[in-house]
Parts: C-alpha cells; sequence; structure tokens
C-alpha cells in the first residue's frame, strides 16, 4: 500500500510537532546559534550563572528532541526519503556539537565542594535539578578530570566499533543460506529465522537452526574476538571511573543497587523447577520423542486466533484497560482521535512498532498493523509507553520528564498482562484460553527466564576479564552450554548448536542492559495484580509512578507503585505467577 492510500485518521499527525519541512529547518538554524555555552565555563561556583546554564540546557534541549524527532518520524514514514535522512544526519551531529560545548560541566560541577552542592539540592530555585545534583554529588568520586574527560570523549568512536563491527558482522556479512520453507526458496534472514521458528514444519525448523546457527559458527573467531574487545573495553572504562566492577559501574549509572541484580539472578535459579516442567509440557504436547531448540517456538495451541481490524482491536484494548480508570481511557481515546498513531503498513515504511515522546507536544506511536491476536497486544504494549510518557512530561518539569531504561518497558507490560487477563476472563472459548495461557507463558519465559540466563553471561563473562582470564570459543560457548542446561532442564536436548547462542545476541554489546526487561516484567505482574486485587488506591499509586518520570532513583519509583526490587519478595511472586499460569495451562490441555 502506498502511503497516499491511506487514510488519514490512520496517520500520525506530525504537524503537531512542526507544521512544515521549511519550519524544522528555521528551529534547526536557530538551534544551531544557540549551541554556544563557553560564557559559562569555569564560573560554575556561581549558583545564579548555574542556574542560567541549566535552564539553557533545558532550553536547547528540548529544541533537540523535536529536531530528532520529526526527523525520525520523517524517516519512518519512507525509509527511501533521503532528505529526512539527511535530517536525521544533521541532528545527530548538532547533538555531538551540543556534547562537545558542555565538556565542561560535569568535571567542574565535580570539583565543587559537597558544602556547595548540598546547599544547591536545599534551594528552592534549583528544585527542577535536585535529583541531578543529588547525583552529581554521588558521581564526585568518578568523574575525570576535564582533559581525562575529553581525551575519553574523544575516543568513544573507538569504544563503539565492537558493537559497530558486530553489526556489520550480523547484518551485512552473515551467510544468509537457503531453505525451502512454504513452498518457495527463503533466505534464512534475521526475520525469516523467527517465521520459521514459530512454524509447524518441524523440518524446515531444524534445516533453518542448524543452517543460521553454521553461520555464526563459521564466524565464530571473529565474532569471539570482536566480543571480548568489548568487555576489556567495559573493563578499562569501569578501572579508569574507579569502580569495583563493570556491574557497579553499569548500575551505577542508573542508580539501582546491586542487590536488585542480585535478587533477580537468585530469585529465578531457585524456581528453575516451573521453567523445567513447562519444557516438558511442550514436549509431551508436541508429541516428540526427543525435543531439540529449534523446536521451542513450534506453536501448541490452535484455532484460538483474534483477527480484529484496527478499530475493533483498538476497543478490545480500551476494554481491557479499563481497570486503569477514566482518566487513562479517555487518554486511550484521544490518542486514536488525536491522531497520535500511525497505523498501516506502507511501502518503505519502517518496521515493527514504537513509542516516541515529544515533550511539550504528546507522544507518538508507530505500527504496521495486521489483523491478529499479537497485535492486539501491540497496540496495548505501545500505548502504554505512550502513557507512561505523557504522565511524566504532564507532571514533570522537563530536567526531570525522562525515564530511565529501568523503568521504560513497565507499564507497556502491566497494558499486556491486564489485557491478557481481561480476554481469559471474558472468553468462553477454550482453544482462545489456551492460546492466551501458553501466550503469558511465553511472555514470561522469554522476558523472565531467558533474559536472566543472558544476564547471568555476561555477568561471568565479565568477571573472567576482570580476574584477567582471556575469553576463547571454548570458554563462551563452555559458560553458555552450562547455563543454558541449567535452565531449561533435561526435557531438551543440548546440542552443540545452541551453545553458540551467545555469538548472534546484539544486546550484549550494551552490557548488564538485559537483566532490565527481566525486572521490567518482573514489576508489571506485580503491579498488574495490586491493580485487579486492590483497585483505586493501587491505581492511583501506579498513576504516582507514571507521573514521577526520572524525579528520583528508579527503584524509589517503582516503590510508589507498590513494589520494592531491593526486597525478593516481588521476584519470588513473578516466578509464583508463572507456576501459577502453568498449572491453569496444564489442566485445559489435559496434561
Amino acid at each position: 500500500m502506498e502511503r497516499s492510500e491511506v487514510k488519514a485518521e490512520y496517520k500520525w499527525k506530525i504537524e503537531d510537532i512542526f507544521a512544515t519541512d521549511e519550519e524544522w529547518e528555521q528551529s534547526f538554524k536557530e538551534t544551531q546559534k544557540s549551541i554556544n555555552f563557553a560564557e559559562f565555563a569555569g564560573k560554575l561556583s556561581d549558583s545564579g550563572i548555574l542556574l542560567k546554564l541549566l535552564k539553557k540546557i533545558d532550553a536547547v534541549s528540548r529544541l533537540l528532541d523535536r529536531l530528532g524527532v520529526y526527523a525520525n518520524m520523517r524517516h519512518d514514514e519512507d525509509t527511501s526519503a533521503a532528505k529526512y535522512t539527511a535530517y536525521y544526519a544533521k541532528v545527530s551531529s548538532l547533538y555531538s556539537e551540543f556534547s562537545t560545548e558542555l565538556a565542561f560541566f560535569e568535571p567542574e560541577m565535580a570539583a565543587q565542594d559537597d558544602e556547595y552542592l548540598q546547599s544547591l539540592i536545599a534551594d528552592s530555585r534549583f528544585s527542577d535539578y535536585d535529583y541531578e545534583l543529588k547525583r552529581i554529588k554521588a558521581r564526585k568520586a568518578h568523574v575525570l578530570s576535564e582533559a581525562e574527560e575529553r581525551l575519553i570523549g574523544m575516543a568513544g568512536e573507538t569504544f563503539d566499533t565492537f558493537r559497530e563491527t558486530f553489526g556489520m558482522i550480523d547484518n551485512a556479512d552473515l551467510p544468509q543460506p537457503e531453505i525451502t520453507f512454504g513452498g518457495e526458496k527463503i533466505a534464512v534472514t534475521h526475520g525469516a529465522y523467527g517465521v520459521i521458528m514459530r512454524s509447524e514444519d518441524r523440518a524446515a525448523r531444524k534445516e533453518a537452526y542448524e543452517k543460521y546457527y553454521n553461520s555464526y559458527i563459521s564466524l565464530i573467531n571473529t565474532i569471539t574476538s570482536t566480543y571480548h574487545g568489548n568487555v576489556k573495553k567495559n573493563v578499562f572504562l569501569s578501572k579508569a571511573y574507579k569502580f569495583s566492577s563493570c556491574l557497579e559501574r553499569a548500575l551505577f549509572d542508573e542508580d539501582v543497587g546491586e542487590e536488585v541484580y542480585n535478587n533477580l539472578l537468585s530469585a529465578v535459579s531457585e524456581n528453575l523447577a516451573s521453567m523445567h516442567r513447562y519444557i516438558a509440557d511442550r514436549k509431551k504436547i508436541l508429541g516428540y520423542d526427543k525435543q531439540y531448540f529449534y523446536d521451542i517456538y513450534a506453536p501448541l495451541c490452535k484455532g484460538g486466533e483474534l483477527e480484529l481490524g484496527f478499530e475493533e482491536a483498538y476497543k478490545k484494548v480500551i476494554e481491557g484497560l479499563s481497570p486503569l480508570g477514566d482518566e487513562y481511557i479517555a487518554l486511550l481515546k484521544r490518542g486514536k482521535e488525536e491522531r497520535w498513531i500511525d497505523v498501516e503498513e506502507t511501502r518503505s515504511k519502517r518496521s515493527g512498532a514504537y513509542s516516541i515522546g515529544c515533550n511539550g507536544v504528546h507522544p507518538f506511536v508507530l505500527l504496521n498493523y495486521k489483523p491478529s491476536i499479537t497485535e492486539v497486544f501491540t497496540i496495548a504494549h505501545e500505548m502504554g509507553h505512550s502513557l507512561h510518557t505523557y504522565f511524566s512530561d504532564k507532571n514533570q518539569p522537563y530536567a526531570k520528564s525522562g525515564y530511565t531504561i529501568f523503568v521504560a518497558e513497565v507499564a507497556s507490560t502491566v497494558n499486556e498482562v491486564l489485557l491478557l487477563k481481561y480476554l481469559l476472563s471474558e472468553t468462553d472459548d477454550v482453544n482462545l484460553k489456551k492460546y492466551l495461557l501458553n501466550y503469558y507463558l511465553d511472555m514470561i519465559r522469554t522476558t523472565l527466564h531467558r533474559q536472566t540466563m543472558f544476564a547471568e553471561f555476561e555477568y561471568e563473562a565479565h568477571s573472567m576479564v576482570e580476574r584477567g582470564e582471556p575469553l576463547t570459543r571454548e570458554n563462551l560457548c563452555g559458560l553458555y552450554a552450562g547455563l543454558n542446561k541449567r535452565y531449561y532442564g533435561d526435557a531438551i536436548e543440548h546440542d552443540g548448536y545452541i551453545s553458540h547462542e551467545w555469538a548472534r545476541i546484539p544486546h550484549f554489546y550494551r552490557a548488564f542492559y538485559v537483566y532490565k526487561y527481566a525486572t521490567g516484567i518482573t514489576a508489571a505482574i506485580n503491579i498488574a495484580e495490586r491493580i485487579l486485587s486492590e483497585g483505586k488506591p493501587a491505581v492511583d499509586d501506579y498513576f504516582r509512578f507514571l507521573s514521577g518520570g526520572g524525579s528520583t532513583d528508579p527503584v524509589s519509583l517503582l516503590k510508589l507503585a507498590g513494589v520494592d526490587l531491593s526486597d525478593k519478595r516481588p521476584f519470588a511472586f513473578a516466578m509464583a505467577e508463572f507456576d501459577k499460569t502453568l498449572t491453569e495451562f496444564e489442566k485445559l490441555m489435559g496434561i
């Protein structure tokens, strides 16, 4: 479908940011002129000058954000349009210039004494910046001199080389073998691999699995070297910034205590029996003498699809999220009516789905909607992101409006859990119930169990390098094989292919990122349960979290919603939820 064929009501109203490209270009020129902060350097011990600088940083950042969001969205409407690719490149360059101009800020603030910083935190004029100032005070021990910071900043592109190299391997150099699938020859690309793994054609799954992993195995020495380099880079930066470990540095950056990471790993490890049971159940349902990892995504339930048009799907989402109250539902309706959402798949449009915020305007959502139950969940998921952004922007000053990645998946997953439980409660269709329970089990398995296994792998890999041990193909594959065996149990064959899975995970090049998916779903399961069991008091608490933006550390923000991840109980509850869901599923399946 061409974009010109899509009704206006199904296109996002990007004109809410800039009415025309000419308006964008004028704003770009004005923003470019404003990126000059030299007048403030060396004067930050004067609170008046500091306040003026912070307000200017906010003003320029807000302009940059709008320029970037517009360029990104226009590009994603039509990825073949060179004009908007150029727009985005220009904004990226401007962001770099902005960062360079402010290189003096962190070192100069770190040089201030604690008494001065504490006086700023207590000063009502700095109320928009109190949390940022607390973090500056905490970071003092880890901030280098201005010259050292500039040197590391200059090396930034070099440090990014490992991720970029893996990206080239994964997207450009990786062999793409062909198999016969659906009666035709197709290349086993990343996208095709996912489709094949979820198909009922076991022979195709086996062939695709083996050929796909053989592609990585053919490049395993290069991938091992690249990953080892990335981990060594992380170890270097941790030492340079005076942290005891890579994990400490990663958690410090988001103001999260190590007990959260440890609680996650221990809770999942202590509750793997239900995971093993689920894997064994899959084997029984599929009727296989031996189950392999190319069977792990094979469909278990038939006849449970909901093929709804977008209008019907959106109504289902509204119904499913009704426990969140009138204000939330009104915003869902407003988002659709005011064209926050780009619905249809069109030629050259970016694939997938996402939500993007634009402070001072409203959030936007990109979809490529097709009638299926997973797409109904995608609507709920992306609108969860958008309304989290909406409430944060509405209730926080710009400096505190942005929430961290640690909490970014909570609201979206709360919506998915609430919608799923609503659909379960309102249907008498046994096949649909089976499908939904299986959907929920796989959501938890892939987001909680699997991401925790990934988190444990990268923790051990970094620990090895911190101890002075090299990372080799043999020890990385051995480490991964051992974890895989422990997490998945004996009801599946642990072949040599799966021991190489670590080599295809791009998230490993952003160290200690994946655990946040697991903590996010843990928090969401707990919050959804509170909302359904306690009603308005829990909803009110949840809205306090949604409205919190980045006003304090993310663990404290989640406490507003009644979830304390520094305690083991939320993790234990999430694991119990998996076990309870599995028991319901087993009853329906007659196991």
